[in-house]
């Protein structure tokens, strides 16, 4: 029988056990799909903003991804938005990625055996992945807000998950992924904020199901490395 642990934040993070995965919908990873199937290179997930500048010089092209409450990086090429991504622009090239969530939850998984990213845009996929491996123990950590308080779209994704690893649907998960809109996801639709929360985002990181490969974490003398595997 396969074990379940149902965490969150980054504390949860640091808890985590076995297989685990890190959920991230709105946006990190999510827009780490999207840029997979844009054609990257790899995908590079850090800490820190300073990390992530340190392994930019370190690799001639690469390209600066990632946020802080949101809002783009200074001196960095794209923030945490999928529908701002140059598909041009990104092919062929390796992704520095750093969020206040996402990526925090990676680096901070430091007990798990194996990591794997989460967000609703694969689920289906991360479920396949992880009945294949036939896991003891599967630690899903919902990363929230900051990684320090929770939130609607990784909760509802952390228990899609598990209900799908249980061999039950949610029958409701079409209405419920509809519910984001004004419980998780109002700030995409506040004209106010468009800038750093594009309404296109939102609709792009709520499309379940649609990619049919995971994302897993590695690491070499670099770092980390998100790679993407075909199921």
């Amino acid at each position: 029988m396969m074990r379940i642990n149902m965490l969150q934040l980054i504390e949860g993070a640091k808890q985590a056990e076995g297989l685990t995965v890190i959920i991230d919908v709105f946006r990190a990873f999510s827009l780490e799909c999207y840029l997979h199937d844009m054609g990257v290179k790899e995908i590079r997930p850090v800490g820190s903003i300073e990390d992530a500048f340190r392994l930019n010089e370190l690799i001639p092209g690469s390209v600066l991804v990632g946020e802080r409450g949101g809002k783009k990086c200074e001196g960095f090429d794209y923030g945490n938005s999928p529908s701002s991504v140059s598909p041009d622009h990104v092919a062929g090239k390796t992704i520095i990625h750093t969020t206040s969530a996402g990526t925090q939850g990676i680096v901070n998984a430091q007990n798990a055996t194996e990591i794997i990213t989460g967000s609703l845009v694969n689920a289906k996929a991360i479920v396949q992945y992880i009945k294949s491996r036939k896991p003891e123990v599967v630690s899903i950590v919902s990363m929230g807000t900051a990684g320090t308080r929770t939130n609607p779209e990784d909760e509802l994704c952390a228990e899609y998950l598990k209900s799908l690893l249980e061999g039950n649907e949610l029958p409701d998960i079409e209405e419920r992924i509809a519910g984001l809109r004004t419980n998780g996801g109002e700030h995409f639709f506040d004209p106010d904020r468009q800038e750093i929360f594009p309404e296109a985002d939102y609709w792009m990181c709520i499309k379940y199901n649609q990619f049919p490969f995971v994302i897993r974490i590695e690491k070499d003398e670099l770092g980390f490395v998100a790679v993407k595997q075909e199921i």
